[in-house]
């Protein structure tokens, strides 16, 4: 989901005219190697593209500056040699791409009975990304730090991971929402600041009236409505009475053209995320079912009842998941099993969750829906699939903005949901759902969430690292009265951040 075809980042490597020509041809041709190196693995999901070797001020500033205007999403240095610190300054403060300082060398061991003054001039990473992490934290830059060579698997995993959370955060840069209608009446936590979202990650938030909504899906052609209801019975399930000749078939037919109208309406406004809100449904029939869990399929990001800052997070996380498999979606912790030994969320929400994190074929239905006064919705029921996955959440706490993260297991539901008709997701957090409950509370997180089996605690700590924002982690060594201290601390530092 970048906004560019190829995403990149450059490969910038340190040195100085010191050590003369033969030396800096060496470094050139070792620090390209790395680079290819890292271009080759199938985890990093960018190109990393090698720059020639940086020796001055005047280059160092010039790299930092293009590689933002040249759409690079990120920025890996590695100082090869020695690069006396003073000559990044200028680069550094002008640096508005993430940055990733690898500290590696090109060899894995040491040549012990050839080590002559040679080798150790042309190998002083080990003290060169000394000199270059001093003046990151000097100057304050974030940065996200990986040590080790790139032949170890883990290196690459977390370049990786830092790779994925630099394409969420161009893709969170540029971002346009539309809001259809506003906020639900009385709710507090899907409110915030976009002034201050804009300022913090860049997204733009707009709100258009339903109706603006409604007269493009008026007018949305009956053959594209027909081609569309052909995909659905092609795709999925179907309820029998939704098909051709079924006595709902007319309630499928306009579910297609919502799902039209809102891609033209989006598409058209340059929006990759939106907002619904079951009160404010203007001259629509339907609450939007079928057409949202099918536009989160795509990228798109959603939240409900107006709730932007969800679906903002939506449309990140899918941006750093591309080519991965698990799938993210919109959620919303629902209801409990409290069953001793057993417990258990069962998370849903009226209709709109990704079929990216179906365990199995969807099949489209119809139920009436009791709040929305529209006529029934047509929407993809399905069972999430089991696995591994993270909770996340994002709250505005007045002075900024907290991602709250849960580790959790989503399972296969322990008994069948024959009388559920939507989309679920049924997870055990970790540590316990007692601890996760408390410490989620504690940290005033939301109850719209976004579930990924794509993206993990790595990656968004890299993103929370890229975009300045407090990250609080509930995992399976979380221990409530520890973690409210944890958060008083965090607290403590961000406003003491905030205000330096």
């Amino acid at each position: 989901m970048a906004t560019y075809a190829e995403p990149e980042v450059w490969f910038l490597t340190g040195s100085q005219g010191l050590y003369g020509e033969d030396t800096l041809r060496q470094v050139a041709d070792q620090s390209r190697q790395i680079a290819a190196q890292l271009d080759e693995c199938p985890g990093i999901p960018v190109r990393v593209v090698w720059k020639p070797v940086l020796t001055s001020s005047a280059d160092i500033l010039a790299a930092c500056r293009d590689a933002a205007v040249q759409g690079a999403v990120g920025v890996i240095a590695w100082m090869h040699t020695f690069s006396p610190a003073k000559m990044w300054i200028s680069g550094l403060d002008a640096l508005r791409t993430p940055l990733l300082h690898l500290h590696t060398q090109a060899n894995v061991r040491l040549p012990w009975d050839d080590i002559d003054m040679d080798f150790m001039n042309l190998n002083q990473a080990a003290h060169g990304d000394r000199e270059f992490g001093y003046i990151q934290t000097r100057l304050g830059v974030a940065r996200k730090t990986v040590a080790g060579h790139v032949s170890d698997p883990r290196v690459t995993s977390r370049i990786g991971a830092w790779a994925r959370a630099a394409l969420g955060y161009s893709a969170m840069r540029s971002l346009r929402l539309a809001r259809f209608g506003d906020n639900m009446r009385d709710v507090a936590v899907t409110e915030g600041d976009k002034v201050e979202a804009e300022l913090r990650f860049g997204v733009s938030v707009n709100t258009y009236g339903v109706n603006d909504l409604v007269s493009v899906v008026d007018q949305v052609p009956g053959a594209q409505v027909d081609d569309l209801v052909k995909e659905y019975d092609d795709t999925y399930r179907s309820d029998p009475r939704l098909r051709p000749g079924g006595d709902r078939h007319d309630a499928l037919r306009y579910a297609a053209r919502l799902e039209l109208g809102l891609r033209t309406f989006l598409d058209e406004g340059g929006f990759r995320a939106f907002t619904t809100n079951f009160e404010d449904l203007g001259g629509l029939r339907q609450l939007p079912g079928i057409a949202v869990q099918r536009l989160m399929a795509d990228g798109y990001g959603f939240g409900g009842e107006g709730d932007w800052k969800t679906s903002v997070l939506v449309h990140t996380l899918k941006a750093m998941a591309v080519g991965v498999q698990g799938g993210t979606s919109f959620m919303e912790d629902y209801t409990y099993d409290l069953t001793p030994g057993h417990e258990l969320v069962l998370g849903a929400h009226m209709l709109e969750v990704c079929p990216s994190i179906a365990g199995d074929t969807p099949s489209i239905e119809i139920h009436p829906l009791s709040i929305g006064g529209r006529e029934d919705p047509v929407r993809l029921v399905f069972d999430a699939a089991p696995g591994p996955a993270v909770v996340l959440g994002m709250a505005d706490l007045g002075d900024r903005f907290r991602l709250v993260a849960n580790e959790v297991d989503v399972v296969t539901p322990p008994h069948p949901l024959r009388k559920l008709p939507v989309a679920r997701a049924v997870w055990r957090p970790r540590p316990h759902l007692a601890g996760s409950a408390e410490a989620w509370i504690t940290a005033g997180a939301p109850h719209h969430t976004v579930l990924s089996r794509a993206v993990g605690v790595e990656e968004l700590h890299d993103l929370a690292e890229m975009t300045r924002t407090e990250l609080v982690v509930i995992d399976a060594d979380t221990e409530p009265r520890r973690f409210a201290n944890e958060i008083r601390w965090s607290q403590a530092y961000h406003r003491l951040a905030r205000g330096l």
